[in-house]
């Protein structure tokens, strides 16, 4: 067989394809948005899709092994509190066919409002939990994956983190082995979670559990490396690669690649077979506190910090108290925090919120959520998806209880609308917050590198489909005005912000105006120039906060390469020293 060079994700992909899985749904999130974007590969022969969220995904991919083909889903960690609802109830019910729930762990939180352990989940959850060290891994696995779900009769966790998904590494291809499909067949007893069912349901799942745990002790996916007997380590995912970079020649390692239930039978022989025993993992001590529960000595925690991803330098001066060599740079790099893209349509909306002194802008998850950033601070919050309007009616009613009556402008994307803002919205509508719904509407899922949702009008497999109006919802859910206008027309965006703000009707405002970034649409594209003549130098332009502004000589300045001529700065400037002019 060939070898490709592949990404973590892309050999998930691979591997859904090669074990035979029929039907797939996800909703993007760094970092497992690249295994959906890699399925419409194989789509003569798997179903693909993006979902509106992670609930939906799941238990969409969950009716597919109801009717009997391999399923799964993918999502970042935190998209994983949207699916535990029907994951949970998954466990008791049991699989018919091969059920893996792709779960994406960003320590460090490259991409992400926080580093959750989702290992935990596996245990809460009584889930089978798989936990690949490589790209060749990643593919492998997924075929041990469905296997467990069928012979034990459960969905299974496939935990990544980043560096695992995003890494590169040789991936030898296999062939494709389908499982004969027996059509849909009806059992209430198993798929109607009433409380009598899943009464009857508990007992199945700890056999089932108890079954697996003494299978996890000869699975082929815990790998054991036997060295001198002086040192041992229990490792897993790529935290296998930082600790063989890390312990000496001769030191033992058992590498786990099935890690919820643990193979304590394994672990104890480990254990036994050398003087001094480590666990190594990257944030929690999931493993490691089992295994002192057992009563097994070994070091952990106590050297290894469970907070940011570990690499082969913390890992050495966390243990041995290594200090990593730093090489000065001869000229220190100028720091370049986040910003919006030159042009985005974003920028209108947050520097027109940043003029309303005393506005209150809750945010939300995506490339808006920038908007918080230096010079705009035009962002209050910023939680989870959805909570852009939710937690901000929650700050309107607040204050109305407390005797102040004030607008909140709760903000969320076109994306973020389909995925949970609508329950928001409802939310504000029902229970009459003083809250205005902005949803900022990009055509796009933006910050995930620009997957198609239910308003971009196109399916991932790249097919034409029904885009659906956000001004159609909100009507339906009983906004009475609603403001749909241009964010980079200021005098416009501005207005529409103070007749939101007047209105005795419940308002809401789109601000639509699709990301520059969309290759399939036509952009106007031209460049704004600095009459450096009229320029005062008041820096009244560096407030919008376009990368492609600056100072030179006290005037101000625009990037060629970078500007998209979007005009912005222009209609801020108080002199006219800045034009447009075709690139």
């Amino acid at each position: 067989m060939t070898k490709h060079l592949m990404s973590g994700n892309e050999a998930i992909a691979r591997g859904a394809y090669e074990a035979g899985v029929k039907v797939c749904s996800a909703y993007p999130g760094t970092p497992s948005t690249e295994i959906f974007e890699e399925l419409p590969k194989y789509k003569g022969e798997v179903y693909c899709e993006w979902a509106p969220n992670e609930k939906v995904a799941t238990e969409f991919a969950y009716g597919a092994s109801i009717a009997g083909v391999r399923s799964m889903t993918a999502m970042k960690h935190v998209g994983l509190n949207v699916a535990a609802d029907p994951m949970f109830t998954a466990a008791y019910n049991g699989v018919t066919g091969g059920f893996v729930i792709v779960t994406a762990d960003d320590p460090s939180m490259h991409s992400s409002q926080n580093e959750q352990d989702n290992r935990h989940y596996a245990k809460f959850a009584k889930l089978a939990l798989i936990e690949p060290s490589d790209s060749q891994e990643c593919k492998d696995f997924m075929r041990e994956a469905y296997k467990i779900s069928e012979e034990y009769d459960m969905p299974v966790l496939f935990r990544t983190t980043t560096r695992v998904s995003h890494s590169k590494s040789l991936v030898e291809l296999g062939e494709r082995t389908e499982p004969e499909w027996k059509g849909y067949q009806k059992n209430a007893a198993k798929n109607v979670c009433t409380p009598a069912n899943a009464y009857r349901n508990h007992p199945k799942v700890e056999k089932n559990m108890a079954a697996l745990a003494e299978y996890s002790n000869r699975c082929p996916l815990q790998k054991l490396e036997k060295g001198d007997g002086e040192i041992g380590v229990i490792t897993a995912s790529i935290a296998y690669q930082y600790a063989k970079d890390v312990f000496p020649e001769g030191t033992s390692f058992l590498k786990l690649g099935l890690t919820n239930p643990l193979p304590m039978d394994l672990i104890r022989e480990f254990a036994a077979s050398v003087k001094t025993l480590y666990v190594v993992e990257e944030l929690e001590g999931f493993m490691e506190q089992q295994i002192k529960a057992a009563g097994i000595p070994c070091i952990g925690k106590e050297k290894i910090s469970n907070m940011y991803e570990l690499n082969p330098q913390r890992l050495r001066q966390m243990l041995f108290g290594v200090e990593p060599e730093i090489k000065e740079l001869p000229v220190k790099p100028v720091p370049r925090p986040p910003a919006l893209c030159p042009g985005c349509p974003h920028r209108g909306f947050f520097y027109t919120m940043s003029k309303h002194k005393g506005s209150i802008v809750t945010g939300d998850i995506g490339c808006y959520t920038l908007g918080a950033a230096a010079p705009l601070n035009a962002s209050d919050t910023c939680v989870c998806m959805g909570g852009g309007f939710s937690v901000g009616a929650g700050i309107a009613k607040t204050l109305e209880v407390m005797g102040q009556k004030k607008k909140v402008f709760g903000v969320v994307g076109d994306s973020t609308f389909f995925h949970s803002g609508m329950t928001g919205a409802t939310e504000i509508i029902y229970n009459k917050a003083s809250v205005v719904p902005v949803v900022l509407d990009n055509h796009i899922t933006g910050m995930t590198g620009h997957q198609d949702n239910p308003g971009s009008g196109y399916t991932l497999l790249g097919e034409v489909a029904d885009a659906i109006a956000i001004e159609d919802v909100l009507k339906g859910i009983g906004y009475e005005k609603i403001l749909i206008v241009d964010p980079q027309d200021l005098k416009a965006m501005d207005a529409a912000v103070r007749e939101a703000e007047e209105s005795e009707v419940p308002t809401a405002i789109i601000c639509r105006r699709p990301c520059l970034l969309i290759k399939r649409i036509k952009h106007d594209i031209g460049l704004c120039v600095v009459d450096t003549d009229k320029c005062i130098g008041c820096k009244m332009c560096q407030k919008v906060g376009c990368p492609a502004l600056s100072i030179v000589n006290k005037k101000s300045s625009i990037d060629p390469i970078q500007c998209v001529g979007c005009t912005v700065c222009a209609q801020v400037c108080p002199v006219g020293a800045i034009s447009r002019k075709e690139k």
